[in-house]
């Protein structure tokens, strides 16, 4: 018979395993978190050891800056378009990746590749390609595209920005969806097969509704990586060009770090992330549900 351990015991076992886990999470994220919300209702530029309470004057700031508006508007956008390519990229070639083709161990570690890379790295490999070799390339395969950098003009910086995050973080759900395609039980696909449907309907019948668990995972994980991007924004467009690429996270950097602003700063920032974890949490929601109804 198994051996009943005691409340202590119980507790003991816990903080001895989840307790290193939990320090570093409140000392890492929650207490961090509290500090920058006491710090929106403050004067605080950066560096002063001098730090006043003004109430709700910078979140008044904040709601009339125009400017970061206007960022978390292009935010929104990059996010979506982003967060579509990404998952649709990423499930194309997980199909493709379990379907028993030769070499696709090879193919998936290839594929994950990207997302070892830092931001900072990625962004500034790429400004090399779109500014250096594209350009290049004119020469040999004279097509509009290649004949100026896309960085230079608005409209093309903004699609290598999102070109740049699709590649960078499909590898990633790829492993995911792999999974979702791997846990699909055998034995329903070869029945569907016998029962005369086709691939698509089995895709559709079968394999997608039992992958909602996977594709609500990678649908948040896309949204919340794309909505705080800073690293990539940095390197490969700073920006620009007008400050057509400046997305949030570095408006608010801008913000707190360079204008020394950093009460408006850490609104703004607070802002972003409420607006990040309401879409973030309704598309879990909707996705669970989704997962139960199947």
């Amino acid at each position: 018979m198994k051996q009943k351990l005691s409340k202590g015991r119980k507790a003991y076992l816990f903080l001895t395993f989840a307790g290193p886990s939990m320090l570093f999470f409140f000392l890492v994220t929650v207490i961090p978190l509290i500090y920058g919300i006491y710090l929106t209702f403050t004067d605080w530029d950066g560096i002063s050891s001098q730090v006043n309470i003004v109430g709700l004057t910078n979140y008044v700031g904040a709601f009339k800056d125009t400017a970061f508006f206007r960022a978390l508007g292009l935010t929104v956008v990059y996010s979506a378009i982003s967060v579509i390519t990404i998952n649709l990229i990423a499930f194309a070639l997980a199909y493709v990746l379990t379907s028993g083709i030769k070499g696709q161990n090879f193919f998936r570690a290839g594929f994950f590749t990207p997302n070892l890379i830092g931001g900072l790295i990625l962004g500034y490999v790429w400004q090399f390609l779109f500014s250096r070799v594209l350009v290049n390339l004119y020469d040999i395969i004279p097509v509009g595209i290649f004949q100026k950098s896309w960085l230079s003009s608005p409209g093309t910086a903004f699609a290598a920005l999102i070109i740049v995050t699709t590649w960078q973080y499909s590898g990633y759900m790829l492993l995911i969806y792999i999974s979702g395609f791997v846990g699909v039980p055998t034995d329903l696909i070869e029945a569907a097969r016998i029962d005369g449907a086709t691939e698509s309907i089995i895709t559709k019948k079968i394999r997608l509704p039992l992958m909602v668990p996977s594709i609500v995972i990678c649908l948040f994980l896309s949204i919340t990586r794309t909505f705080k991007v800073y690293d990539l924004n940095l390197s490969l467009t700073a920006g620009g060009p007008y400050d057509s690429t400046k997305l949030a996270a570095m408006h608010i950097y801008t913000k707190a770090f360079e204008e020394y602003r950093y009460g408006i700063g850490q609104a703004e920032a607070l802002i972003l992330f409420l607006v990040m974890a309401l879409i973030s949490l309704t598309q879990t929601y909707i996705g669970k549900k989704r997962e139960v109804e199947m």
